[in-house]
């Protein structure tokens, strides 16, 4: 008896309860359903956006989808916990351009300062598994990861965005990655014969199914966590679209699905601490299929385990006869309103922000995607509800009156 009084008296000064209410800073309606975290669980608000956590630390963090992140300090008492709403508006920010003197970030920073853009996608990571800063990863260090990198301040860019109130997103290649695959041949996807297998243009991948290659780009996420990204954004996080290769387990539809899962959920637990919000990006054409197209991916699995998915809606990339057109391409409202639409039953629009289309036409007609084209896809994501979309442009070169609306 002594020792149960002695256990709980221990267990009531290690943690304390700290509650609160989160409220909309516009609106001051209740946030219901936010995720409230410390850095190892994590509790609900209430349809009041009420919630207790018990948590000894000094700091906890919420996640609400439409909202930016919000950090609570729990030495302070507060009645309301004020959410930010955001519509993100994204363009990508290739490897090349993301430091402090590149044209390119200044470009962008024109843009943010004149247009409707608020935020920006960052290559962190990129395909052949380079860093954009030297990180204190020593494992991806060793391999060289960062004798490429393209930013030697990463601290004062942040800081830079910060300023300027620039949602940013951390874009993680993850599977695929040629230095990390190459130094570790015991986990990199092979060939039936053994040899490792290298994709069209001569990259190689590690093996999804192997915890290590988890580990390793989970590492690096959490590499830009650390420097103040507020969301992570996982790309090539699925199984190659390639038949006769080899991996370290079965490779069906089950075991993939699951493996996908459980990538996502150890991320969030491992990034819990920091508040970031975890996105992964898709085939578009996930949106229309029911099983995992082979690489792991359905709708119902992701949105199970991450915050948002971002399926790549690109017109150009969806076959000719897709939706009753001969040229998806010359239809790019049709496409993104109809896709989204199709999965409103598996994900609330709310938590899908497209990646939408910045390039010319390469599969049907040829044509260049200009501002009709682009404001046409804008107009559907905002038309379906999504909680934004994201521009790729592969050498990220936009044009600032793209993105000024014709009424203002």
């Amino acid at each position: 008896m002594k020792l149960i009084l002695i256990t709980a008296l221990f267990q009531t000064l290690l943690f304390a309860s700290y509650s609160g209410i989160l409220v909309d800073k516009n609106t001051s309606a209740p946030i219901i359903n936010a995720t409230i975290s410390d850095s190892t669980i994590s509790v609900k608000s209430d349809e009041n956006g009420s919630f207790t956590i018990d948590t000894n630390e000094t700091y906890i963090h919420v996640k609400a989808y439409g909202y930016r992140p919000y950090k609570i300090n729990t030495e302070n008492n507060i009645s309301n916990a004020e959410l930010v709403s955001i519509t993100v508006k994204a363009l990508y920010l290739s490897f090349w351009s993301a430091n402090t003197t590149s044209k390119k970030i200044k470009q962008v920073l024109k843009m943010i300062d004149e247009t409707e853009i608020n935020a920006l996608v960052i290559d962190i990571k990129n395909e052949y598994g380079s860093t954009l800063f030297k990180t204190s990863f020593e494992q991806a260090n060793s391999y060289g990861a960062h004798e490429n990198r393209t930013n030697r301040d990463i601290e004062g860019f942040m800081e830079l965005l910060k300023s300027k109130n620039i949602y940013t997103i951390a874009r993680i290649v993850t599977f695929k990655d040629e230095l990390q695959a190459s130094n570790n041949p015991d986990y990199a996807i092979k060939k039936i014969d053994g040899s490792i297998w290298r994709n069209h243009d001569n990259m190689a991948w590690v093996d999804p199914f192997d915890s290590r290659s988890h580990e390793y780009a989970i590492a690096m996420a959490e590499e830009a966590a650390k420097v103040g990204f507020d969301e992570i954004n996982f790309d090539y996080i699925r199984f190659p679209a390639k038949s006769g290769l080899a991996f370290c387990e079965t490779n069906n539809q089950e075991n993939r699905v699951e493996t996908i899962g459980r990538f996502i959920d150890l991320a969030q637990n491992k990034l819990r601490k920091y508040g970031v919000f975890i996105s992964v990006d898709t085939y578009g054409n996930i949106c229309w299929s029911d099983d995992d197209n082979n690489i792991g991916q359905t709708v119902v699995s992701l949105a199970k385990h991450a915050d948002y998915i971002s399926p790549m809606l690109y017109p150009s990339g969806f076959a000719s006869g897709s939706f009753y057109f001969e040229n998806p391409s010359e239809h790019p409202y049709a496409v993104i309103y109809r896709s989204i639409k199709n999965i409103e039953d598996r994900i609330d629009s709310k938590r899908v922000r497209p990646w939408l289309q910045y390039f010319k036409d390469y599969a049907h007609t040829k044509k260049h995607y200009r501002k009709f084209e682009v404001r046409e896809q804008i107009r559907a994501a905002e038309d379906i509800n999504t909680s934004g979309w994201m521009m790729w442009s592969p050498s990220s070169t936009y044009h600032l009156n793209y993105f000024v609306k014709e009424d203002e």
